[in-house]
């Protein structure tokens, strides 16, 4: 009787474990089926998945499988966080950086350059941020490490929540891939990211960030189209072929605002808020935000990362993301703090680039350069951190034969 017993348990059983492996053998079939049909923006979701199988919080596996990737991005020489180059095997991508201390202190500027972000072959990140205050260097580093991989964990939670109304049908559907809804993610995701930064500053114990703060200008190309997100006064130039000349000329095409406090649409915030706009006497045309009853801190931008001391009288965080699509009139786009827009203008940044004949120096001789005017148009007044990333769009082949064509 107990060995009929044991039997019939046994049988039950395997019953029962057949059918599980029949139910899971299905789903993960309409599993592979719906991966069929992402695109290929979908390709570094797939993979950080890949690098944790298992667990309960999806969350925790994401954000320990975007640490993994950039660990071993700066591994392979894939993330560069100074200045120098990044220029990988098999890639059009081919950056430039440099930044040079001023003569205020600390270089409060850092720059970050991503290749195959999120494990993408054809995306790149990259971003300069521009600290001030006595903890602007260490905010400004902060931001840094924190954006990429934030960005990331939010872009593939949003590409997944997406894409799982798919999943609850009978059905899989085709998921639409289209520019506009690659935006619209990319901008959900900036959005997110740059409201949990600031939240994080703000309860942060290794640095005190309620006087201090950074701007952060940040670009991701993936493909043929460039994110753009800007909080705060660093600028991108888009370097682009001219359509009136025949020489191949390039012209520069300013691609984000300079958040300053005498803009319409910022003063108007601000004084809503209660906050206070103006210049000081021995700074004319310099406007700059002031607390209601005090002469302080007197910041000259409208949007930063920390000064908490503002956050209530009209200074925010929030970046403004736009995107563009590339042709083959585009050969390159520059970012740079204040340093050298202060002194250099867009077009002359972008003829000192393209004149450098080693890519490899250009954003170095732009850096330089801004050296050179700030001493000779601004006498007196201490040299700012100045900072920039030029970051091309074809290889040095594809550059020359490109200008070639248009001759």
């Amino acid at each position: 009787m107990l060995l009929f017993s044991t039997i019939s348990y046994l049988l039950l059983f395997f019953f029962f474990y057949i059918c599980f492996v029949q139910i899971l053998e299905y789903y993960i079939k309409k599993f592979e089926i719906w991966m069929g049909h992402l695109s290929s923006m979908f390709n570094g979701l797939a993979k950080s998945f890949s690098l944790r199988k298992g667990g309960n919080s999806v969350r925790c596996e994401r954000r320990e499988a975007v640490e993994e990737m950039a660990k071993e991005a700066k591994k392979n020489d894939l993330i560069l966080c100074s200045s120098g180059v990044v220029n990988v095997d098999g890639s059009n991508n081919f950056a430039s950086v440099f930044s040079k201390r001023g003569q205020k202190g600390s270089n409060q500027d850092c720059c970050i350059v991503w290749e195959e972000f999120g494990c993408q072959d054809d995306m790149i990140f990259c971003g300069i941020f521009d600290g001030h205050g006595p903890w602007g260097h260490f905010v400004a580093k902060r931001v840094r490490e924190t954006m990429p991989r934030s960005l990331l964990c939010n872009w593939q939670e949003t590409l997944a929540a997406q894409s799982s109304s798919s999943l609850d049908n009978d059905h899989v559907k085709e998921i639409p891939d289209n520019k506009q809804q690659r935006f619209n993610i990319w901008k959900h995701s900036y959005l997110k990211t740059c409201a949990s930064i600031d939240q994080e500053l703000e309860h942060s114990r290794k640095f005190d960030s309620f006087h201090s703060g950074t701007t952060a200008l940040s670009i991701v190309r993936q493909g043929e189209t460039i994110i753009i997100a800007n909080v705060g006064d660093s600028r991108a130039v888009l370097a682009t072929t001219s359509d009136e000349d025949d020489d191949g000329s390039l012209v520069a095409v300013q691609l984000t605002v300079d958040f300053k406090p005498n803009l319409p649409q910022e003063a108007e915030r601000i004084n809503q808020c209660q906050g206070r706009v103006f210049c000081l006497e021995d700074e004319p045309g310099v406007h700059r935000v002031w607390l209601p009853d005090v002469e302080s801190p007197g910041l000259a931008m409208s949007r930063a990362f920390g000064d908490y001391c503002l956050k209530e009288y009209g200074l925010i965080s929030v970046p403004e993301v736009t995107q563009r699509n590339l042709s083959s009139k585009d050969q390159f786009v520059i970012l740079a703090s204040d340093g050298v827009w202060d002194v250099i203008s867009n077009q002359e940044a972008v003829d000192i680039v393209s004149s450098t004949e080693d890519k490899a120096k250009s954003a170095k001789c732009l850096v330089q350069c801004a050296v050179h005017a700030w001493k000779r148009k601004r006498r007196g007044i201490a040299i700012d951190d100045i900072s920039a990333i030029c970051l091309f769009f074809h290889s040095s082949e594809q550059v020359s034969s490109t200008i070639e064509t248009l001759k």
